[in-house]
């Protein structure tokens, strides 16, 4: 599914090793064993959150039972790839919870190396006062290839149950003090067969990227910010080399702010994901990511990616760090 890397890591001991990475989609050549990256400090002044501001945005205080219970209920539909019957239940699952709030579908058919697919990005809008627009971002379509078997409880169950816990925080809110926020259900994002042949990924992104670019929407985008794989109980969230620097280090602020450094960016590595389409029209991009599922990542794109495998503290960890990247990103 999701991130696919094409890294480089450099450790050094003396002697300066270089290694490859092996990408998270497979391919046919004999996999190479998988090198943990280099540990690598980032060392930021740190902001206290806020406590006396008048904004309206949500504080980052969120329930990780709650959002637990939403990869439950995601998790219950069984594989949800595209075309099938349960992703269409997820879709109007989704739907469900957004009463009251401002939505846009943008519906294609999408050309898959399998035949065509209906596709349909999600997009839940709350305004704000300012002018500009910061997007939060995660795909909820699972696997085609382990249509069968495959629930994927952090892929993508985590994503989708982040982004409903925050429309719930946004929702009733009234106009925002700060940037509008959009919350967007991507579609398509994994492969149907093979990541690397005939752009066989990313279905929604690539369209909605380009859909943007033609409107403008892309040149009022303040941040993209993307989450995927984000409620492993041994969370350890990389350091993205193709997201934007500073919006990069604003994450690891945020997690500073809140006591939760030690769960981010401990190791740097190039993802390919859901936010390459939109950092290619120039719109700033970070993916909140933990690519580490699992020993050698042995529950990646396996039926073993259960809500067992999952932690409530983890997904409160990824919701309130995305919540306070919001406020800074206001304040930037």
């Amino acid at each position: 599914m999701k991130s696919r890397l094409s890294t480089l890591f450099t450790c050094s001991l003396l002697v300066m090793l270089t290694l490859i990475a092996c990408d998270k989609q497979q391919t046919s050549a004999a996999p190479a064993p998988e090198v943990k990256p280099a540990a690598e400090t980032t060392e930021l002044p740190a902001t206290q959150p806020s406590t006396a501001s008048a904004s309206n945005l949500p504080k980052p205080d969120v329930s990780g039972e709650r959002v637990m219970q939403y990869v439950k209920e995601v998790v219950a539909f069984g594989p949800r790839p595209p075309g099938s019957a349960a992703h269409e239940k997820l879709e109007q699952f989704i739907l469900s919870k957004l009463k009251g709030v401002e939505v846009e579908q943008d519906k294609f058919t999408a050309q898959t190396p399998v035949g065509k697919f209906p596709i349909n990005n999600i997009i839940a809008k709350f305004p704000g006062k300012k002018s500009g627009i910061i997007v939060v971002a995660g795909h909820y379509d699972t696997l085609y290839s382990q249509r069968k078997d495959f629930v994927g409880a952090n892929d993508a169950g985590s994503s989708t149950a982040l982004l409903l816990e925050l429309a719930d925080q946004l929702r009733g809110k009234g106009p925002l003090d700060g940037y509008s926020v959009w919350l967007l259900w991507t579609d398509g994002e994994e492969a149907f067969v093979n990541w690397f042949a005939n752009n066989d990924n990313d279905y929604g992104s690539r369209q909605l990227a380009q859909k943007w670019q033609q409107d403008g929407t892309a040149k009022t985008i303040k941040a993209f910010i993307l989450v995927d794989m984000i409620g492993d109980a041994d969370l350890d969230v990389l350091k993205d080399t193709n997201s934007t620097p500073w919006l990069t280090e604003l994450v690891y602020r945020a997690a500073s702010n809140l006591g939760y450094q030690s769960h981010f960016q401990k190791y740097s590595t190039g993802i390919e994901d859901d936010h390459l389409p939109f950092a290619k029209v120039g719109i700033p991009v970070v993916d909140i990511i933990d690519f580490d599922y699992g020993y050698d990542n042995v529950f990646w794109h396996t039926p073993q990616d259960t809500v067992d495998k999952l932690s409530p503290q983890s997904l409160a960890i990824s919701t309130d760090v995305v919540l306070e990247t919001l406020r800074l990103v206001n304040q930037r």
